[in-house]
């Protein structure tokens, strides 16, 4: 199972760059900022959103053993508050070069949670910086092989290490930081970075699974990263 290229980190620099390097010729202009103080009070909901991952689907070519299709769905309340729902689907069929253990897995998973726009306030602003959580869960089964093994005593005998339809199921914690700005219309961009904490992980007598759908690695915690094109929708 190879490692991340050093690409994925140049291409993440580059989107980085791309959003706060976008038009923001707004963002000190006083004329907007005296229009924001005399808005009348704002509606309670103000819209919803539909977007994709697009990292996730590209997750291979940026040096990733699995890869995610996600869409999402999200409120805006106040432009404050942003509850969202995100449901995808994982999948991994890679061999680790190093023990030539082969897993294969593929599964639905969820999340829920929200966000808060820490520029709620100033709504002339092209974009916004959200702070939040979401709650993950998947179920699934994997199938694992690994090359035969001699048995310690008996020498000649070998023993089977082929495991399949093994079943599993995880749920984990992410943090969120996000960064989103309106391209065109009714169309953004978004570039979140997320630290993922595992909260449990059902495991067989003889095998754990190596990826989590929607999770990543089986590992204690790690980081994540998403690039979303979103819609606003027309009501």
């Amino acid at each position: 199972m190879k490692k991340r290229k050093i690409s994925t980190y140049i291409i993440t620099l580059l989107i980085v760059s791309s959003l706060f390097g976008l038009p923001t010729t707004t963002y000190a202009q006083k004329n907007d900022k005296d229009k924001v103080e005399n808005l009348p009070p704002q509606p309670f909901f103000q819209g919803a959103r539909i977007g994709v991952d697009v990292f996730g689907i590209l997750g291979k070519a940026f040096g990733n053993e699995y890869t995610s299709a996600e869409a999402n769905i999200e409120c805006n309340l106040l432009n404050r508050y942003f509850p969202v729902l995100e449901i995808g689907y994982g999948s991994t069929d890679t061999v680790n070069d190093e023990t030539d253990i082969h897993y294969k897995t593929s599964a639905p998973y969820f999340r829920i949670g929200a966000g808060y726009n820490i520029f709620s306030k100033k709504p002339y602003l092209p974009g916004k910086l959200l702070v939040g959580a979401r709650l993950g869960f998947s179920s699934f089964t994997y199938d694992v092989e690994a090359p035969a093994m001699s048995d310690p005593v008996w020498g000649e005998t070998t023993i089977p290490a082929s495991f399949e339809g093994v079943k599993s199921n995880a749920s984990w914690l992410e943090l969120v930081a996000e960064v989103r700005t309106n391209v065109y219309k009714n169309v953004h961009l978004g570039f979140s970075v997320r630290y993922k904490s595992l909260f449990s992980t059902k495991k067989s007598e003889n095998s754990e699974p190596w990826y989590i759908p929607g999770y990543g690695k089986n590992k204690s915690s790690g980081f994540g990263i998403t690039y979303n094109i979103s819609y606003n929708l027309p009501f």
